[in-house]
């Protein structure tokens, strides 16, 4: 079962939430970067992505940018720009995004969770991406970006959250994006409590973003394990467990992530429309207006030579399997490998994966800019990612693009 602690927290001054409170270190290039912190000289990205202290071109791996994010943050908490609780507390976080609020739990979980099952994942990670979040924690003795995790509705926690709810927002800003952040402090000790004992009930959360953070989490604390050992001092410590945010099921929504392939692989349109009349039922859309998201499982939109068609995948082509049923599954097995050429989308340099916030009109203008093809996909659903993670397997690349994103800064855990 679930297990979840408070933590003493450590967030920003509360006059200067908004402007600490920054998007995830992985959403910039390096260049968009160093622009946001010159933006906003206190953004989290100069901890978060602290080579933007340095002089351009430095390497962002370089043992003194680690040791850079470090001495900013300890310097900023001395300095009173952020403040650390003097007891252990959850808080809960709600970023409302067009009209649609979702509140998570902010706590941290267990990293025996993470190694037992308990705590569920549905993608790979990427070596190269966890050492770089390993090193960081590491070097900064702290959490500094929550991961985003998922549970199943649960009546219960729901209720003590909408209690919590009750009391006074310790922040409150929109931010630039337009995105609402409200957060909240519970730091009673019965209600925490109820809160853990509610949460060691629950059989499975899941991570819903965030894989190679909690990778790296888990890998920093079975280092500092075998450490302690080795002293002879082993015991519960703080870098047992890592920094989420946990949501309920029914609020969250998950967008398409949409595909764009730089080539149409030595085809004419109409050679590779024949190819898909094989797999899938077209439907060429009237005029050139930008498409809405497909309405439905098995359905997705493609433009191709200056039009939008509506496909639909033949019912021979489904499958009942929770990883070869998912529509991008059925688009990689059936579309792109066999017709275009893409045999490893986490490899080939000719596919491009595109978040659905970015819209339709942007698949349009980079399959224009390539004379190429592009795909609009139905979103992979909460229940999806859910049965795969049960079965124990994993999804394709870029199958969940999750909106809107937690914004790191606002909570921070030591590791002690």
């Amino acid at each position: 079962m679930a297990i979840i602690k408070a933590f003493y927290g450590i967030r920003p001054r509360r006059d200067l939430t908004e402007r600490i409170a920054a998007l995830p270190y992985d959403v910039y290039s390096s260049s968009e970067a160093r622009k946001e912190v010159e933006r906003e000289p206190l953004s989290f990205l100069k901890i978060d992505r602290a080579e933007t202290q340095f002089e351009e071109g430095t390497d962002m791996y370089a043992p003194e940018v680690y040791q850079k994010a470090h001495d900013t943050l300890w310097n900023m908490l001395e300095e009173g720009l952020f403040v650390k609780e003097d007891r252990p507390c959850l808080y809960l976080y709600e970023l409302t995004m067009n009209g649609r609020a979702q509140t998570g739990l902010v706590a941290c979980a267990s990293v025996d969770d993470y190694l037992n099952g308990v705590i569920c994942k549905h993608e790979n990670t990427r070596e190269e991406k966890e050492l770089d979040r390993i090193r960081h924690v590491d070097v900064c003795n702290a959490q500094t970006g929550p991961i985003f995790l998922a549970y199943r509705r649960n009546a219960v926690i729901r209720e003590y959250m909408e209690t919590a709810k009750k009391e006074e927002a310790v922040f409150d800003f929109t931010s630039p994006d337009g995105i609402r952040h409200r957060g909240w402090k519970i730091e009673e000790t019965g209600m925490i409590e109820n809160i853990c004992q509610a949460f060691s009930a629950v059989p499975r959360i899941y991570i819903a973003d965030g894989h190679h953070r909690a990778a790296s989490a888990v890998k920093v604390s079975l280092k500092r394990r075998k450490q302690a050992e080795e002293k002879g001092a082993a015991k519960e410590k703080e870098y047992d467990y890592f920094l989420s945010v946990l949501f309920p099921e029914e609020e969250l929504q998950i967008m398409d992530y949409n595909r764009v392939v730089t080539d149409r692989n030595g085809m004419k349109p109409e050679e590779l429309l024949e190819k898909l009349e094989t797999v899938c039922k077209i439907e060429k859309m009237n005029g050139t207006e930008v498409p809405e998201t497909p309405s439905e499982k098995g359905a997705m939109r493609m433009y191709l030579d200056g039009s939008w068609y509506t496909l639909v995948i033949r019912e021979e082509y489904k499958s009942s399997d929770p990883v070869e049923g998912l529509d991008v599954s059925i688009l990689q097995k059936r579309i792109l490998e066999p017709f275009l050429g893409i045999i490893d989308p986490k490899t080939d340099q000719r596919i491009r994966f595109v978040g659905g916030i970015r819209g339709k009109e942007e698949l349009k203008k980079m399959a224009d800019a390539c004379q190429g093809v592009a795909f609009a996909m139905y979103p992979t659903s909460m229940e999806e990612l859910f049965a795969v993670a049960d079965a124990g397997k994993l999804m394709p690349p870029k199958s969940t693009w999750f909106e809107p994103k937690l914004r790191s800064g606002l909570f921070i855990h030591e590791l002690q």
